[in-house]
């Protein structure tokens, strides 16, 4: 009861102090991540203030500075966020760190796991039941293009998990989600179960580019990929 408390108190002062700094749910944030490969550009989704104004806060703080991908896949997904990761430690395994807290879920239906999106991290559902967000660490589809039949996979593996957890309401891809995902691509297996807080809106190409290097047995790029900085900006209409 306590850890949950100090979550809600967390998330309480990220958006308290994003107000102070003029923020709004109306104003759509934007940032850049440059790495080593090129630049990345994301828009943060107000639908998810939460993982937004913490996103938000961590950039301001130069917390991604030096960060590595620390575990990239191919057809799947690059994830990035560790700060323990800035030590790079040849061949070390990555994905342990964070700011100290985690972030309640706001797991949308509306928002599926199409390629170039922006999502949180997190344990598993054994020890994580509520699904919530690492604090820090991200990771941006690329996924793969399915078919009809691949999609019906796709829908029964994602039920069978929910049920596991209790949760009832079934999973079904709509036409139009089956369209993007048949012509786009994504990963629907990810879908209802990870926080979804933003989309690339340009660079999609560098994402593509570090997801074809060469990894280790842990997906850890064989040459270090990493953030130089990330930093907001105002996009041009």
């Amino acid at each position: 009861m306590k850890r949950f408390f100090k979550i809600f108190l967390i998330s309480v002062s990220i958006m308290l102090s994003i107000n102070l700094f003029g923020g709004n749910a109306r104003r759509s944030y934007f940032v850049i991540i440059k790495t080593t490969m090129g630049d990345i550009k994301v828009k943060l989704y107000n639908e998810t203030p939460i993982h937004r104004d913490n996103f938000v806060k961590l950039v301001k703080k130069r917390y991604f500075d030096g960060i590595l991908f620390h575990r990239v896949i191919d057809n799947f997904m690059i994830q990035s966020g560790d700060p323990d990761s800035k030590q790079r430690v040849p061949e070390k395994l990555y994905g342990d760190g964070g700011p100290g807290y985690d972030l309640p879920a706001e797991i949308l239906p509306e928002i599926f796991h199409k390629k170039g999106v922006l999502a949180a991290a997190r344990e598993g559902d054994d020890v994580n039941p509520k699904r919530m967000s690492s604090a820090s660490q991200f990771y941006i589809v690329k996924g793969k293009v399915f078919d009809n039949e691949g999609l019906n996979a796709q829908e029964e593996r994602v039920n069978k998990r929910n049920k596991a957890l209790g949760i009832e309401t079934e999973y079904k891809i709509s036409k139009e989600r089956r369209d993007v995902y048949k012509t786009i691509g994504g990963t629907p297996h990810l879908d209802t179960q990870y926080t979804i807080f933003g989309e690339v809106v340009e660079g999609i190409e560098i994402a593509d580019k570090i997801a074809l290097v060469k990894t280790d047995k842990n997906d850890r790029p064989l040459e270090d990929v990493w953030i130089i900085s990330t930093k907001l900006y105002k996009r041009r209409k």
